[in-house]
């Protein structure tokens, strides 16, 4: 029953203490909260976008392009973001589409856009044989059809749609080059027969066409034979004259993987062959470990400053309460309990912040999604549970305890006699 009431007690002075420097306590609970926010932030993000981008299902096994870079290749063809290394012939893509050890190969050819949404010219396969998550393909919504080889016709990304307007019947006019310049345009008019369902993935932000479109867009020729050739309409362009930025692979065993890379990045000298991809991306988040450690660093900081928020508030205010502590002792009260009310009004601040931190993470990992779906088409899971979630705030609650250490002290060695002695 003592027990109880010492227990009551310490909640008591506790409360009062938090009512009393409500200012006070409310400006170091929001110090708490953005500390905590930002913890879980960085953290999340981190392990989030690093997931999204090395763990994800492409739907392809690996890239092969010009000769020069894994990453930019694996960048411009998977995220639809850099620029292309340049073409390789079309003769490739052939050898890769008739090689009995992979499963698919489609072509890919870049270098226009609709006002800064990329276009990329590819076979009718990448809808009807393509994967792009493990037993999903490419939809479109309803009304709409994936496009006609033969006809001018684009089948546009969900995201496309969104931020241009543009839907199943709409016509447009693409753009030269990979940045939106409106004196580029082309005179080339396409339909768009079709809106793809989202995917949560780059390729919501794609404006996919035919692949002889590109061929045959004003302004563009082909070197496939090392001498210029101009398409004319309505003759066919030979094989031999194309060109593809990159051919998509998907295989049918890693053999094909360590076998491709042999004679393509070891042997060969014409292409480059970007494989797996998930190790392409991981090899460019180890180069750029470096900023991470970076934020973790300040986020360390930040707990540290917020702890210290902590012990600056409760311990400006032990000189003030040394009377009340005194009477509380005179009355019956154990050091104990007043060291035991301090570091748990010390915790109890830190847990508040901590509560209040998850609206700043909310409104922080709101925004980066938002940013990072906008810039590459990756969506992160908000809602993802990570372990963060719970670290972050634990560890505020017992870095708050230790904060109220020092005050608890020097309010555990407040002298009765002296402190109840009335100020003349």
């Amino acid at each position: 029953m003592k027990a109880s009431h010492g227990i009551r007690g310490i909640f008591m002075i506790v409360f009062r203490s938090l009512r009393q420097h409500m200012l006070s306590t409310a400006i170091t609970v929001l110090s708490v909260a953005l500390a905590s926010g930002l913890v879980m932030s960085v953290f999340a993000i981190k392990n989030q976008t690093y997931e999204a981008f090395t763990g994800g299902e492409a739907g392809f096994d690996a890239v092969l392009g010009a000769r020069g870079s894994q990453l930019q290749l694996v960048l411009n063809t998977v995220f639809h973001l850099e620029t292309s290394p340049g073409n390789i012939p079309y003769s490739m893509y052939l050898q890769m589409k008739s090689n009995p050890a992979i499963a698919l190969a489609i072509p890919y050819a870049v270098g226009d856009n609709y006002k800064g949404y990329r276009i990329v010219g590819t076979s009718d396969e990448i809808f009807t044989k393509f994967e792009y998550q493990k037993g999903h393909k490419f939809e479109v919504q309803p009304g709409g059809h994936f496009f006609d080889p033969t006809k001018q016709e684009a089948v546009i990304g969900s995201y496309v749609s969104e931020k241009t307007g543009l839907k199943t019947g709409d016509k447009f006019l693409p753009y030269h080059g990979l940045i939106y310049d409106p004196q580029q345009q082309h005179k080339e008019e396409y339909t768009v027969a079709g809106v793809l369902q989202p995917t949560n993935s780059p390729s919501d932000k794609v404006v996919w066409i035919p692949i002889d479109g590109i061929y045959r867009m004003s302004g563009h020729v082909l070197r496939g034979t090392g001498q210029v050739y101009r398409p004319r309409e309505g003759e066919a362009i030979p094989d031999e004259a194309k060109e593809v930025s990159a051919v998509m692979l998907k295989f049918k065993g890693t053999q094909a993987g360590f076998f491709l890379d042999m004679q393509v990045n070891r042997q060969g000298k014409v292409a480059t062959l970007a494989w797996p991809i998930a190790r392409v991306m991981a090899d460019l988040f180890d180069k750029i470990g470096w900023v991470n450690r970076i934020l973790e660093l300040v986020a360390y900081l930040v707990i540290i400053v917020a702890a210290g928020s902590i012990l600056a508030s409760i311990y400006n205010t032990i000189n003030e309460r040394r009377r009340e502590f005194a009477i509380l002792r005179s009355l019956g009260a154990r050091r104990t309990t007043v060291f035991s009310a301090i570091v748990l009004e010390a915790s109890t601040i830190a847990a508040l912040g901590s509560i209040v931190g998850y609206a700043i993470y909310a409104v922080i990992i709101a925004g980066t999604t938002y940013v990072i779906r906008a810039e590459t088409g990756v969506v992160i899971d908000a809602l993802k549970r990570d372990p963060v979630l719970w670290l972050a705030p634990a560890t505020m609650i017992v870095m708050g305890a230790i904060a109220g250490v020092i005050p608890a002290i020097k309010a555990y060695a407040t002298d009765v006699a002296s402190n109840l002695t009335p100020a003349s």
